[in-house]
């Protein structure tokens, strides 16, 4: 059966009340429970890697199908139902502040499964770029503010992130998986979700834009003197054309 729907992610302001979070806590627990003991837990990470069950996790839970908590709250239960010694499988970071907490995060559980100095940089280097990529290769009018980074005593990881549109007051998600990966700027998404779409979007992870990666590459370490001159023309060029269309 093809995977077919439409979930919303606007802006909801308020908090998830304590009654519902603490029974989404429960329920996550007992989930984690199952697919842990019956498919390990790197299947537990891929299925959350995948933002059609993701989404449909989110409405077993009880939270609402169409909102920008739809990521968060989720998360947030989550992570509390999660016991990293216990599951070995770890859910680092969150909203706002708590993303901040990452990198610390990633290496307290990293000394508690034996991870290595060399590991634990490589998932710190990966929950940084991830963050990079979303808020900054890839320009769409999202700005982060969740960051979860997910990973399992195996050393696979995967990041679930959202930003905020602030025009719009539209979020949108982003899925990233480890075994599905080739590389931070060769399409390393495993689904961006958001309904709202724009016109003009840059995204420089894409495999399709190898093309202007070099060219920016080749800008930043050119001299500035010659990038300042190639603007000035195509600036000159530019208000020539409005000119042209103003006199016609």
């Amino acid at each position: 059966m093809a995977k077919t729907g439409v979930a919303n992610l606007p802006l909801h302001g308020g908090k998830a009340p304590k009654w519902l979070f603490k029974r989404m806590v429960k329920l996550s627990r007992g989930i984690a429970d199952v697919l842990i003991h019956e498919y390990g837990r790197n299947e537990l990470l891929r299925r959350l890697s995948d933002p059609f069950w993701f989404q449909a996790l989110s409405c077993v839970l009880g939270y609402d199908w169409h909102s920008s908590g739809t990521t968060t709250v989720t998360c947030g239960a989550l992570k509390e139902a999660i016991d990293p010694q216990e599951d070995g499988f770890a859910i680092a970071g969150g909203k706002g502040k708590a993303s901040k907490k990452t990198l610390e995060q990633i290496g307290t559980i990293g000394d508690l499964y034996n991870f290595s100095t060399a590991k634990i940089d490589e998932l710190r280097y990966s929950s940084r770029m991830a963050a990079k990529v979303d808020n900054t290769a890839i320009q769409d009018g999202h700005n982060l503010y969740h960051h979860v980074f997910l990973f399992s005593e195996d050393g696979l990881w995967g990041v679930i992130q959202q930003g905020m549109n602030s025009e719009t007051s539209y979020a949108r998600r982003y899925h990233w998986f480890s075994d599905d990966f080739d590389g931070f700027l060769h399409d390393p998404h495993n689904a961006i979700v958001g309904k709202k779409c724009r016109e003009k979007v840059l995204d420089m992870s894409s495999g399709e834009s190898e093309t202007s990666q070099k060219i920016c590459v080749d800008l930043v370490n050119d001299n500035p003197n010659h990038f300042r001159k190639d603007w000035a023309v195509v600036s000159g060029l530019i208000l020539f054309e409005h000119l042209l269309l103003f006199l016609i």
